[in-house]
């Protein structure tokens, strides 16, 4: 079974690669993937870039390239007030707050695509309170959200959205099209709003212990064998 890991930024990258058994670098649809074994799983991590036209061409060339049997988002993520710095947020629905499609459609609908993107019951069945992470909806947009009036107006078409980020969508989305298993697993730092919202993200960086994306690979460990399934 092969896992592919997705994250936006080189700082998130910088936080996984060096947990990687026998790494090896490849370069390939113009990407660097990233291949090992973590947590005793075959995985293959990239950097897709901020945004979701990023994360969408990055999910594509790397089922393209390598098709994984499941893929993993992870990163950081701005909370709603719902979770706290440092927790980590497992999506169980991951949707668009940015996204409208006109008349006859909800906000939130892609053309063609569910209001929600849900991963497969297996993933949300494990035990993730005993790793440490809480369930909750995950929802994306083209914009850092950095101000208390645009958490109000995602919690207008989300009341329990727990979480907000720039890829998870995109990426669900282009996994929901290729029929892909996907998993979003987020850590907050910061809360968009707050008077230091600013300083509590670039201070995250600094303050993060690694431990937080190292807890990824406790999740591996227990994720069920998905490549009988597909």
């Amino acid at each position: 079974m092969t896992i592919g890991i997705i994250v936006a930024m080189d700082k998130e990258l910088r936080l996984l690669t060096p947990s990687l058994h026998l790494p090896q670098t490849i370069e390939e649809k113009g990407y660097t993937f990233y291949t090992g074994t973590l947590g005793g799983r075959k995985v293959c991590i990239m950097k897709c870039g901020i945004g979701k036209v990023n994360a969408a061409v990055g999910t594509a060339a790397m089922i393209d390239a390598f098709k994984p049997h499941l893929i993993i988002n992870t990163g950081v993520a701005g909370g709603t007030g719902a979770a706290g710095i440092l927790d980590m947020v497992v999506a169980d629905r991951i949707a668009y707050h940015d996204v409208w499609c006109g008349p006859g459609t909800e906000e939130g609908d892609a053309a063609g695509c569910p209001r929600f993107f849900t991963p497969c019951g297996q993933l949300l069945d494990l035990p993730w309170g005993e790793l440490g992470a809480k369930k909750g909806l995950i929802c994306s947009g083209d914009r850092f959200i950095s101000n208390a009036q645009e958490v109000e107006r995602i919690l207008g078409l989300y009341p329990d959205a727990m979480a907000v980020d720039m890829e998870s969508a995109a990426i669900a989305q282009v996994c929901h099209l290729r029929k892909v298993p996907f998993l979003c697993l987020r850590v907050i730092s910061d809360t968009p709003g707050a008077a230091d919202n600013i300083a509590q993200y670039q201070n995250f960086w600094d303050d993060a212990p690694r431990h937080t994306f190292e807890a990824l690979t406790a999740i591996l460990a227990k994720l069920p064998d998905l490549s009988t399934t597909m």
